[in-house]
């Protein structure tokens, strides 16, 4: 059909996004359609830059008011039996987005091993009440992955690194991410430095972002950055999973619940304390040997603790 003049009439320039220098073509189009100050923003990208992945941590972090949930009245079915259709927040969705995009975006692969948690648990239970009578914090696992995978990262700086764009950084440090489940859903607050970290220090950190988090009270700062990735499904009863690695991040380890299960130890059937491990990963970067040996180097340390309290 033919375009009448009226299609042409002049519409005043699009005003610029306040801070918009810094941020990335993408995070300029989020920015704008959220109404985002990218200015309060941390930025992930090359020289500071705020990516589409900053904006939507920050509106995940809850820092940007969602619309609340538009409830429809209450429905009946084709069946005459009572539904309810509830719109996703805002927030909901950008979760989704998000989600979507790492599975898109990503040559996401997962490996798994298993690891017999007998000794970790024989020194928690030896030295547990001493260690919290000492340090006012309970001894619990996470503190021993934690430890565990800084230890294997500083063997794999390829599983620590991030991508931007074309390029691939390689993180000096071990910022460790560590998944807190809320009322509100996952979050993922960031153990900054957790290579120097002692095991009663990231006990207690982990403590304070867990209470942090139910009560509304995590920062922007808390949440922001991170090199990998620690999440545990074993908390609910997980057996198995295959984590989504978050982005600009390259992996991320999964840990499941602690079953007694029969294995062979020195010719002998013995019932042992056992998990299973995994690790999804972006196999654009990281090759399938890497990530294996990754989980070998987790395993034989939390299969000799000892190792790894003295530093070897």
């Amino acid at each position: 059909s033919a375009v009448t003049p009226a299609a042409f009439k002049a519409t005043a320039p699009a005003k610029p996004v306040a801070g918009s220098e810094q941020l990335s073509p993408a995070g300029l189009r989020v920015a704008s359609e959220e109404k985002i100050d990218p200015t309060k923003v941390s930025g992930s990208g090359r020289d500071g830059r705020v990516t589409k992945e900053d904006l939507v941590n920050f509106m995940r972090s809850g820092a940007v008011q969602s619309d609340a949930a538009n409830v429809a009245p209450a429905a009946r079915g084709a069946d005459g039996r009572p539904e309810e259709r509830v719109a996703m927040t805002r927030m909901r969705t950008k979760i989704a987005e998000r989600l979507m995009q790492s599975k898109n975006s990503i040559a996401m692969l997962t490996s798994f091993n298993e690891i017999n948690l007998g000794r970790v648990s024989a020194l928690r239970k030896e030295l547990g009440e001493q260690f919290e009578k000492t340090h006012g914090i309970k001894l619990g696992f996470m503190s021993f992955f934690v430890k565990a995978a800084c230890e294997a990262l500083k063997r794999r700086p390829i599983v620590n690194a991030s991508v931007d764009g074309n390029d691939v950084i390689y993180h000096g440090y071990q910022d460790i991410s560590v998944a807190v489940s809320t009322d509100k859903g996952l979050v993922t607050p960031v153990l900054r430095d957790a290579q120097d970290m002692g095991f009663a220090d990231i006990e207690k950190a982990i403590a304070n972002f867990a209470r942090k988090a139910r009560e509304g009270g995590l920062t922007l700062d808390d949440l922001q950055g991170g090199t990998f990735t620690i999440t545990n499904g074993g908390t609910f009863g997980s057996l198995f999973s295959t984590p989504i690695v978050n982005p600009p991040q390259s992996a991320i380890l999964g840990m499941h619940t602690i079953k007694e299960r029969a294995i062979v130890e020195n010719g002998q059937i013995v019932a042992a304390p056992m998990m299973y491990v995994a690790i999804s990963y972006d196999h654009r970067i990281i090759d399938g040997k890497d990530a294996v040996l990754f989980l070998v180097d987790i395993k034989n340390q939390l299969e000799n603790p000892q190792r790894m309290l003295l530093g070897l």
